[in-house]
């Protein structure tokens, strides 16, 4: 079973767009109140919508994101966090040099499926074809850790939520009430302020932002009456180039159901870089 994308060329691109996505959207465990600084007078909101999200457990999500010219997507799908991170995400890849490398792979959209020991990548029957037929790769996320795409890539895959902006926003001294704008039909509360990192409380999100020479982030939310997270934006610079990624929430407290493909379906990630000749992860 060979295929022909060059060493690791599938691999790298198929895990640099769900990267994109993960990215913008991780979240670390919360911290302590004590350590937050974000403005008295948006304090207690900022609080109130991280602690509903949370309790939430899980959410419709359909969001967008470009990573300078490397890439840009669309994801929707349904995710939960109640207990790691279960759900599915259907990513469109639009544009840039990583969409590139999928189309010519006969990829330009892919379903991924989040479980709590691994994500499964749907790749199509173009690919299926180089790979005996098996139209999904298995991401272990141990797997993961020697992808160079940081220490932390499989935390962050695993921890996906919406309330990873409030949290930076509760890091901000400057945050500021814009005020009240209606967002999907929806009345919401617009907060907006500017992030630096090396005010980031949290020690991995941190070292994340930093390995991807993030230096400062704008994040604006959008939190409903029920203190629900409904739309967030965050804008910042990269080692890559300018990002940015939109992201609405819906549907808080959506069943999420997810299961693992046929295993006669699904190949192994670290199966077809041995089968190549890779042998290990690149």
């Amino acid at each position: 079973m060979k295929w022909t994308a060059g060493r690791g060329g599938l691999s790298l691109a198929v895990v640099a767009a769900l990267a994109a996505v993960t990215a913008c959207t991780s979240s670390p465990q919360p911290q302590e109140d004590a350590d937050r600084t974000a403005a008295p007078a948006s304090r207690p909101a900022l609080l109130a919508a991280e602690r509903a999200t949370e309790r939430a457990g899980s959410a419709a999500v359909r969001s967008s994101a470009v990573m300078g010219t490397t890439l840009s997507l669309d994801a929707t799908g349904a995710l939960g966090w109640g207990d790691g991170l279960t759900g599915t995400l259907t990513i469109t890849y639009t544009g840039g040099t990583t969409a590139e490398t999928m189309r010519e792979l006969g990829i330009t959209t892919m379903e991924a499926r989040y479980l709590s020991d691994a994500y499964y990548a749907r790749t199509g029957e173009a690919f299926a074809a180089r790979t005996g037929g098996k139209h999904w790769i298995r991401y272990a996320y141990a797997d993961l850790q020697g992808l160079g795409a940081g220490a932390n890539f499989a935390d962050q895959m695993r921890n996906i939520t919406p309330d990873r902006s409030v949290r930076l926003l509760l890091d901000s001294d400057d945050v500021h009430t814009v005020g009240e704008e209606t967002v999907d039909g929806r009345p919401a509360t617009h907060y907006s302020g500017t992030v630096e990192i090396a005010d980031v409380s949290d020690s991995a999100l941190k070292e994340q932002l930093e390995q991807a020479g993030v230096t400062g982030e704008t994040v604006d939310i959008w939190v409903d009456d029920r203190d629900l997270l409904v739309k967030k934006v965050e804008k910042g610079r990269t080692t890559a180039g300018e990002y940015r990624q939109t992201a609405h929430y819906s549907d808080y407290g959506t069943e999420v159901a997810v299961e693992p493909p046929a295993a006669a379906d699904t190949a192994d990630f670290t199966v077809l870089l041995e089968e190549q000749g890779g042998g290990s992860t690149p």
